[in-house]
């Protein structure tokens, strides 16, 4: 049975960026990592993501395998629940610099495509950009310093919601 999930944990490993480089398993993490302690088997899973069940055992595994998301106890047969070993996940740095992120990132940019399709006409989906003058280093602690703002600011019972932060040099295109 595991214990508590870790507040952060450290993705060192190419096969753990592999694991988060498909949608499906973004989604995945996301709904049992904004659950706290709930875990769901992989047919509850399924039901709530609207995919087949044996489709969704592929990525699961994946995910286990990974050590992303592990077992929470026993189940009956196939129906065992999971749950994601950590609330925030943060790529090393020698991982981020090594081009093995291309996978991630097609599947953040899947996810964000997706909230503004589903969420853009009623108004739910909200955006803002921003070019600062600072080191990309210092950036990198912003972020980190808004993800613990957020995690602090967490309301029982409030619905959760996706935050995405993309930083990148200016494309030189003006306008």
């Amino acid at each position: 049975m595991a214990g508590e999930p870790l507040d952060v944990m450290l993705l060192d490993r190419p096969e753990q960026l592999k694991a988060l480089g498909h949608p499906l398993r973004l989604r995945v993490l996301e709904m049992l990592g904004t659950n706290g302690d709930e875990s769901f088997t992989n047919r509850e899973l399924a039901n709530e993501l609207g995919v087949d069940p044996g489709h969704l055992h592929f990525h699961v595994r994946m995910l286990l395998r990974a050590g992303l998301i592990t077992l929470v106890q026993e189940g009956h047969g196939r129906e065992k629940p999971y749950r994601a070993v950590a609330r925030t996940l943060r790529v090393a740095p020698e991982l981020l610099a090594s081009g093995l992120t291309s996978d991630l990132r097609a599947a953040m940019l899947d996810e964000v495509q997706r909230g503004w399709s589903e969420h853009g006409a009623a108004g739910t989906f909200r955006a803002a950009q921003v070019t600062g003058r600072v080191t990309a280093e210092r950036a990198l602690e912003l972020v980190a310093d808004f993800v613990d703002r957020v995690r602090d600011a967490e309301e029982e019972g409030a619905e959760p919601l996706v935050m995405s932060t993309f930083l990148h040099p200016p494309t030189g295109r003006l306008g």
